[in-house]
């Protein structure tokens, strides 16, 4: 909730102003959360009989990660249906793609920032509309207005990926090299908080 909430400053707030634009941003930014947490709940119910407190959290959060690069430049109908994307996209990015390839994502920090942040900019390059009132330029407007956005942003994931990709190799051969990326198994069975922090995270009564 606190989250939630927040997100509303980080986008609403973008604006720098109390105005149209900000109060259309804190709509779709609650628009597409809302949708994305019930559609991350609806496909838990589907395929495993119950939805979880924890994917619709998750669905929320992929929603306001969706949203963000949008916020300003869409309006609520879009939002939403972005919403409803992101969650579906992102079940299946921290369940199946992350199966599939087996990678180690704890926090499915991948699976619903990676992708859902780049959802939400190659959408952006189809829902942008001067509706809201953050922009008339033709290259600042999606494709079903008939701009340019959306091989901008398509360009820039792009080259955003390629930084994160690169960066990330680099840190990581940085920190294999100096302090190594992963401890002993023997410290790994007596946990971390103990083995690496020398005090107990959590103390059950």
């Amino acid at each position: 909730t606190m989250l939630w909430v927040g997100w509303f400053g980080f986008n609403a707030g973008s604006a720098l102003a109390a105005n149209g634009v900000a109060s259309s941003a804190f709509c779709a930014t609650h628009f597409a959360a809302a949708s994305a947490g019930l559609t991350w709940a609806a496909i838990e119910w589907i395929k495993r009989g119950k939805p979880s407190v924890l994917g619709t959290c998750s669905g929320v959060v992929a929603g306001l990660v969706c949203i963000t690069p949008a916020a300003g430049y869409v309006t609520p109908m879009p939002a939403l249906l972005m919403g409803v994307a992101v969650g579906a996209v992102c079940f299946w990015s921290c369940t199946t793609l992350k199966s599939k390839l087996g990678y180690d994502d704890a926090l499915d920090a991948f699976g619903v920032h990676g992708v859902g942040g780049t959802l939400g900019a190659v959408l952006t390059g189809v829902f942008a509309t001067r509706a809201t009132g953050a922009t008339t330029d033709g290259k600042l407007l999606g494709l079903l207005e008939g701009g340019t956005l959306l091989g901008a942003q398509i360009v820039a994931v792009a080259i955003t990926w390629a930084l994160a990709i690169g960066a990330t190799f680099v840190i990581l051969k940085v920190l294999d090299a100096t302090m190594g990326l992963r401890v002993s198994q023997s410290e790994e069975i007596q946990g971390l908080d103990l083995s690496q922090h020398g005090e107990e995270g959590y103390i059950f009564i």
